[in-house]
């Protein structure tokens, strides 16, 4: 009969945190093998199981016995705090097994349990430490040379990694962790936080926050493990926060926010999100108003630009460099000019550099992703040429024809004037307006989510296009020959309708069927009568 090794990864400690399929599988067992103090923490699970103990040093003879004692036939326990795969047993088990000439096909069965390792107990009592790329290095050096752990080090700290430190100190091994201190402090600021947090979930718990110029002052030893942050990382009310937010995009409309701000912090995305309302704040880019209407995600924003020192006159305390962000816009040569001047594109070069992305959209504008910290000195340049400059992502664009060269100019001033009210702002999914100067509407006005034609001294407009999958159809006409001093308000008033009531990322043509009625323009389905499948990658 075949044996079997359960490789249990238990946890902290708490009975509250070891899962049920390590409690099952320790009560299953015939034998339990581990380490003393490993065996104390769940013997209240223990009911009966023959228990093979050993001390701190002696993991290859627990796994020697392991692999015999399941070679006859036995279900063993090999227990470890954490994970059994984070500088526990699995691995030596396996080892031992492979030494063997174990096969997984023929050889004793081996199941390995997952349980909570230290980086995310610890990270659990500190706050929210690892929310972005972290890294795990052990400072005991009886198994790995000195000079390898110090190149792991300089590597994670050159890298930015938050750092979770295992076995930092021991009664014998005291420089190992003022190495470290060393090293770190070569990359990081004196300032960054660091969390030391001894015996998580066990009856003496300790948690300290402290900084990485300091923590060699406080208490470290065998059963502390040591979060180090990385450059974004602060302290908010005895919490360590490291912000997911790391690489962080610019965009015109908003001083500051994360990868995709369209696609976070939205009910349909997120449940959770947080609610939107209005307060009042200061926002420093010159393309917003003084005072806007602001979310508390923006509220959050400003409080973190305050506590990275970005803020005018802040002081800088947790970054020695400035953290390269992408900054991300639009950029064409103007409303109804198509053309683009050498210089404005020897400019669009410069500015974009070797790293960065320049990409020409279907709305006659390149959009620009370029690494930067100093977005301002690249509007500076990009405004020096006469680009116009628009935000990218849930926002309202502009999609205007030549007007023949310029012939066609009488509605010009209006398709402008859009863009100056409404062009960048932002939405609950990006929508876009198509404007022609004459009744041909050769540039597709009719095609976009609302859609303005100029035929004959006054406006015609379309509502509600849908611009892709095989049921597309072009917006449907809703009003003839509008005057010309009423065209911007009226569709800045259907902005502003779809902006209040819109669900977030619903396309206008959606919103427009839902509501049935915007601005007093009736909806009325133009879909065709057959039953069209939805296409795979959507409708």
């Amino acid at each position: 009969m075949k044996g079997k090794l359960l490789v249990i990864g238990f946890g902290p400690g708490s009975n509250e945190h070891i899962t049920e399929r390590a409690r099952e599988a320790i009560q299953e067992s015939d034998i339990i093998i581990g380490y003393k103090t490993y065996v104390e923490l769940v013997e209240e699970l223990v009911t009966g199981q023959e228990i093979i103990s050993t001390g701190m040093t002696e993991e290859v003879s627990r796994a020697q016995e392991a692999v015999r004692q399941a070679e006859l036939g036995k279900k063993v326990a090999v227990i470890s705090s954490g994970d059994a795969g984070v500088y526990g047993m699995a691995g030596l088990v396996y080892e031992v097994l492979i030494e063997k000439g174990w096969k997984k096909a023929t050889g004793v069965e081996v199941e390995v349990i997952p349980g909570i390792s230290a980086i995310n107990s610890c990270a659990s009592l500190l706050g929210a430490p690892v929310m972005h790329d972290a890294c795990t290095i052990s400072l005991s050096d009886h198994l790995t040379p000195w000079d390898l752990i110090e190149k792991r080090i300089e590597a994670a700290a050159q890298a930015d990694f938050v750092i979770a430190l295992y076995n930092p100190k021991s009664g014998r091994r005291t420089r190992q962790i003022l190495e470290a201190q060393r090293i770190l402090l070569k990359y990081r600021s004196p300032d960054t936080p660091v969390g030391l947090v001894k015996s998580a979930y066990r009856e003496r718990q300790s948690v300290v926050m402290t900084n990485l110029k300091e923590m060699l002052n406080h208490e470290i030893g065998m059963l502390t493990t040591v979060m180090i942050g990385n450059a974004s990382t602060f302290f908010y009310d005895d919490l360590m926060i490291t912000p997911r937010g790391y690489q962080r995009k610019y965009t015109l409309n908003q001083t500051e926010q994360p990868l995709k701000p369209h696609q976070r912090l939205q009910k349909n995305a997120e449940p959770w999100a947080l609610e939107q309302f209005d307060t009042s704040i200061s926002i420093k880019s010159e393309e917003v108003a003084a005072n806007v209407k602001a979310s508390t995600r923006e509220i959050a924003e400003e409080a973190l630009l305050a506590i990275f020192g970005e803020s005018e006159g802040v002081e800088n305390s947790f970054i020695k460099q400035p953290i390269q962000s992408i900054f991300e816009l639009a950029v064409s040569p103007g409303v109804a000019n198509k053309k683009f001047t050498p210089k404005q594109m020897m400019t669009l070069v410069e500015v974009v550099g070797e790293e960065g992305v320049m990409e020409y959209t279907q709305d006659h504008h390149f959009k620009l992703q370029i690494p930067t910290s100093d977005p301002d000195r690249v509007i500076e340049k990009l405004k020096a040429e006469q680009f116009l400059l628009s935000p990218v992502g849930d926002v309202l664009t502009l999609k205007a024809c030549d007007f023949c060269e310029g012939e066609k100019k009488d509605s010009i001033p209006f398709a402008e004037e859009i863009q100056e009210k409404l062009g960048g702002i932002e939405l609950p999914k990006e929508l876009k307006i198509g404007f022609n100067g004459c009744g041909m509407a050769c540039y597709g006005a009719v095609k976009e989510d609302i859609g303005i034609v100029y035929r004959k001294g006054a406006f015609d407009l379309f509502l509600g296009a849908k611009t892709a999958g095989r049921n597309a159809h072009s917006g449907q006409i809703v009003a003839e020959g509008i005057a010309p001093d009423q065209i911007v308000s009226v569709v800045e008033k259907i902005v502003q309708e779809f902006k209040e009531k819109g669900y977030p990322n619903e396309r206008f043509y959606k919103f427009f069927k839902r509501v049935k009625r915007v601005q007093g323009f009736e909806y009325q389905d133009i879909t065709p009568s057959i039953k069209i499948e939805a296409a795979v990658c959507g409708d």
